[in-house]
């Protein structure tokens, strides 16, 4: 069983870009046996949540630039 992981694997890594994202999209999601059935529509409210709370002005947004530098400089 090991030799067949370690042989898959190394037929993995010599996919495409595409194809080990897509690869490896599908194993992680069948890891995943247990969903919640409102999770997307909970996910949904809370992405309108936030942007009208972001067109009403009640929150500023941050460029993505100054997080990318701030999460950068976290992992140094």
């Amino acid at each position: 069983m090991a030799n067949l992981g370690r042989d898959l694997e190394s037929k993995a890594l010599k996919l495409s870009r595409s194809e080990r994202a897509r690869l490896a999209q599908r194993l992680i999601s069948s890891l995943d046996q247990e969903l919640d059935p409102d999770a997307e529509t909970l996910w949904l409210r809370e992405a309108e949540r936030r942007l009208g709370e972001l067109k009403s002005g009640e929150v500023a947004g941050i460029p993505a630039e100054k997080i990318i530098r701030k999460a950068s400089s976290m992992l140094r």
